[in-house]
């Protein structure tokens, strides 16, 4: 049985936990206020951009001279994951679980006869999959937001120029970006979504919600391109990546904001549970003790 000293050594190191992780968690609540209204502000310009998107992409032409971004390489053979996590830990299953769909897609295109690359985006992304997937990494990016993690699309602007640029130089030929969509402050959902080529059904929902007042659904536009269809989707098509990574980067900051919340919250009622059943514990050995104490005193005085 442990002696009183050490459970009064433990209490004190529970109690001490418990007032970090009350701290933390009010820091997370605050912080997630900011991040969730930058999520939000996006998603209306993101949701627009791939309704447009989806629509020019299915009236234009298709041919050989057709940007790249949108019909592809025409090959299937390489694939490129962009993982979008967090920077720091102590935020639950947040990372673990996306972290989790990204290998598991990984091995399961593997197993189909492709290669696999990664560019990570968040240090626990690349800390995890540096160990199985090392050779496979392109480039991480960690840090994006600076100091005070305020994501600006010049953070995302920057991993999707190197995405861009690794696509030009024939690096890959499919890339699918894994993240976190923020779809309440309870639930964090791993999202895959297809970057390069455009995929039209990644949209779909987009554009339906831009629809949805009741109204009956129109036709296709016809469009007449000035300058040219391909010099307009040349300029469009790499800025949609950007804005698609810019609102991946700001859901994931929410959601982790959101799941530390909620972690350090459990971490907080946990630690109290803790000190209680130690004190528990402290009360009964310390009752033993005396005990033992009264029966030694006694047996000596009838001794003598």
């Amino acid at each position: 049985m442990p002696s009183l000293k050490e459970y009064r050594n433990r209490i004190a190191s529970v109690k001490s936990t418990r007032k970090i992780t009350s701290a933390m968690k009010m820091v997370a609540a605050s912080k997630l206020k900011k991040a969730q209204e930058q999520a939000e502000a996006s998603q209306p310009y993101a949701r627009a951009m791939a309704a447009m998107m989806t629509r020019v992409a299915s009236g234009v032409s298709i041919g050989p001279g057709s940007s790249k971004l949108l019909i592809g390489t025409g090959r299937d053979d390489v694939h490129l994951l962009l993982v979008v996590t967090s920077d720091r830990g102590l935020c639950g299953g947040f990372n673990a679980n996306l972290i989790r769909a990204a290998r598991n897609e990984a091995r399961r295109l593997m197993k189909d006869g492709k290669t696999v690359k990664f560019v990570c985006a968040g240090r626990k992304a690349r800390d995890v999959l540096r160990r199985e997937f090392d050779d496979s990494i392109l480039h991480s990016f960690v840090g994006l937001g600076g100091a005070k993690g305020r994501i600006g699309f010049a953070d995302a602007d920057q991993v999707a120029q190197f995405i861009l640029e690794r696509f030009d130089v024939g690096a890959f030929d499919v890339c699918t970006m894994f993240y976190n969509q923020l779809v309440s402050v309870l639930t964090q959902k791993p999202t895959a979504q297809r970057l390069i080529p455009f995929a039209v059904s990644a949209s779909e929902k987009a554009q339906e919600q831009d629809n949805d007042a009741g109204a009956d659904k129109k036709p296709s536009l016809f469009y007449s391109f000035e300058p040219g269809e391909d010099e307009i989707l040349n300029q469009l098509l790499p800025r949609n990546v950007g804005v698609q990574v810019f609102c991946a980067l700001l859901d994931s900051a929410a959601g982790e904001q959101a799941a530390r919340m909620t972690a350090m919250d459990n971490a907080t009622r946990n630690a109290g549970d803790m000190i209680n059943k130690l004190s528990i514990r402290y009360n009964r050995a310390r009752q033993a003790y005396i005990t033992k104490e009264l029966i030694e005193i006694i047996s000596g005085a009838e001794a003598v």
